[in-house]
């Protein structure tokens, strides 16, 4: 028996626990007992028969989807517990324990009982497969209303300002003024919840022999403590939890993301499963997840504590707190700009850099730039880019002999894009640096490929348009080798294509990303460095789909400018490169 299984057991015996099941034929929920892990406090659904409505969320610690929504959850408590609606939240999830589920409710300010449910019975007895999905009963608890919050936030998309349709707000509304309800079932993007499972003790696929190797090599960096992945992979009670939402993300290779495709290029960083690896976890879950012989298992993966670029020689923080508001105005937060003077009087070779967001879940990107003696900070200028983070991209690590300039004297500048969430945040971000021992051979340079048209307003993307196309250029005057390219977009980017077009005339497509993701903005790293003779034109091309086909679409309706906030647009085509006769 698993370790997560045996406590699974003991807790059963810990909380007060009745349930008398869903009559499917009339759709109604017989009584159940929970407890509250943050006060032991327990509920039943017999203590609630006063109220007009009761509405239970299942609810998960680490499914983003999930944590996304807990502000609506919270403000439409504030809207209807007024108006006679009890709000019940419900974990079945088996990883998450009962410390973990008080502590995230006390973290995320959840205003109305959560209530765990050991052994997944009320989940089972209700068929809820995923967090968050709602429940609407009325005084008779009858099920009125099952599926989504509303759908702002999906799989791979958020809608910035409002959803399209406050599901679960309409219900409400329409039950509390004896109307039936219009919409009675939605489709609930999530996670699985993660329901308690007897794994095989033997099977021709293990865990530790086949999948585990698989996890450290591609799941492991992001999916620990404090990566950008929301749920570890580090132990086989970790995969057997999440078993359900490995099965579907990566049968469906949402995961592990990789938007690049395979026809054109390699790439060091290229995190897709290849065959024999898809072939490993989908056996090892269709064979009954054994776990088998710890001996067979390599060793643990040594990650470095804290940093992921390893101890930086320094490291640097906004000069000064930026307190993040809960909600955004009309016009969202312009991006804010710090200048900090890092005492550099000679020049600093930087071989690695990591920027960290210090209020995490409303800092949207990082980026740093260098201004040396004398200049202005110009983004255009391919020496002043030094690092940045974004959802999905990992610190700047470049390859021996390589290394980026920061002039004696220059100062760094901090451009910072924050995206209230519901609760207001104190930011102080920071960069950390670590230097070459000696003077590098290569310096690397970073170019933002655009459209000044684009930039200068004179270009709009047309309402309704579902494949408008942008392009831009940037053409080598000396002799170069490419490194990195990473198209950047907003949400109504669709493709993004990178073209050199050779100075006889020849064309080869370096790097082709047919389906853009706002959310996943990965760097892609040639597995071989590209040399291009002087006269290589790089040709980006990028196409928007502004229409209401686009679920990530804010507005359809209208033509999109240039500009910083997420509803509006742009058309980047980053490319990290060294001239070829030299560092300079």
């Amino acid at each position: 028996m698993s370790w997560r299984l045996a406590v699974g057991g003991l807790l059963l015996g810990c909380l007060t626990l009745t349930v008398h099941g869903v009559d499917k034929a009339k759709k109604t929920v017989g009584e159940f007992k929970l407890s509250d892990p943050r006060d032991g406090k327990t509920f039943a659904l017999s203590d609630l028969k006063d109220r007009k409505a009761v509405v239970v969320v299942f609810l998960g610690t680490q499914c983003p989807i999930n944590n996304a929504f807990l502000p609506e959850l919270a403000r439409l408590h504030e809207e209807f517990s007024p108006k006679g609606v009890q709000f019940l939240a419900i974990n079945s999830n088996s990883q998450d324990t009962p410390g973990a589920v008080a502590e995230h409710a006390r973290k995320y300010d959840v205003p109305f009982p959560i209530l765990k449910d050991v052994g997944n019975v009320v989940a089972d007895q209700f068929g809820a497969e995923r967090t968050p999905e709602a429940f609407l009963l009325d005084p008779s608890r009858k099920v009125l209303y099952r599926g989504r919050i509303d759908d702002q936030f999906g799989v791979g998309y958020f809608r910035p300002g409002k959803p399209t349709r406050r599901d679960l707000a309409v219900a409400v509304e329409e039950v509390l003024a004896g109307k039936p309800v219009s919409v009675a079932a939605t489709e609930v993007a999530g996670c699985k919840i993660g329901r308690l499972v007897k794994p095989k003790t033997e099977g021709s696929v293990t865990f530790t022999r086949h999948v585990l190797p698989v996890f450290q090599k591609r799941c492991q960096d992001c999916h620990r403590p404090n990566q950008i992945g929301p749920m570890p992979l580090l132990s086989y009670e970790d995969a057997v939890g999440w078993s359900e939402t490995i099965r579907e993300v990566v049968a469906e290779k949402r995961m592990p993301p990789w938007y690049a495709d395979p026809n054109h290029g390699k790439f060091k960083n290229d995190r897709r499963l290849d065959d024999d690896e898809l072939k490993a976890v989908l056996g090892w879950l269709d064979g009954g997840m054994p776990k088998g012989d710890d001996r067979d298992a390599p060793p643990p993966r040594q990650f470095p504590e804290g940093w992921v670029i390893g101890t930086p020689d320094v490291i640097i923080k906004l000069p000064r707190p930026y307190d993040v508001p809960a909600k955004a105005p009309k016009n969202g937060i312009p991006y804010q700009y710090q200048y900090v003077d890092p005492g550099f009087k000679e020049d600093r070779w930087v071989v690695r850099a990591e920027a960290r967001p210090d209020a995490t879940p409303v800092v949207h990107h990082v980026l740093v730039f260098v201004v040396p003696p004398g200049q202005f900070y110009n983004p255009d200028d391919p020496g002043q880019t030094l690092c940045g983070t974004a959802p999905g991209e990992m610190p700047m690590m470049l390859r021996d002999g390589m290394a980026k300039k920061i002039p004696a004297g220059s100062r760094l500048l901090f451009q910072m894009h924050y995206t209230p969430n519901g609760k207001p945040y104190r930011d102080q971000s920071s960069i950390g640096l670590i230097f070459a021992k000696k003077p590098p051979e290569r310096r690397v340079l970073t170019k933002p490929i655009h459209n000044l048209d684009f930039i200068l307003r004179k270009i709009k993307i047309p309402a309704g348009a579902d494949h408008f196309k942008i392009e831009g250029d940037f053409t080598f005057k000396r002799d170069a080798v490419v490194l990195t390219f990473m198209p950047h977009m907003h949400l109504r980017g669709k493709s993004f294509v990178y073209e050199a077009v050779y100075p006889d005339g020849k064309k080869e497509v370096l790097l082709s990303v047919p389906h853009y993701n706002f959310n996943w903005q990965s760097g892609y790293r040639l597995a071989e460095p590209k040399r291009v003779p002087k006269g290589t034109k790089i040709h980006c091309v990028a196409h928007f789909d502004n229409s209401a086909k686009n679920p990530h679409n804010p507005d359809p309706t209208k033509d999109v400018s240039w500009g910083d906030q997420t509803w509006q647009e742009m058309m980047v085509g980053w490319m990290d490169f060294y001239y070829d006769d030299g560092a300079s």
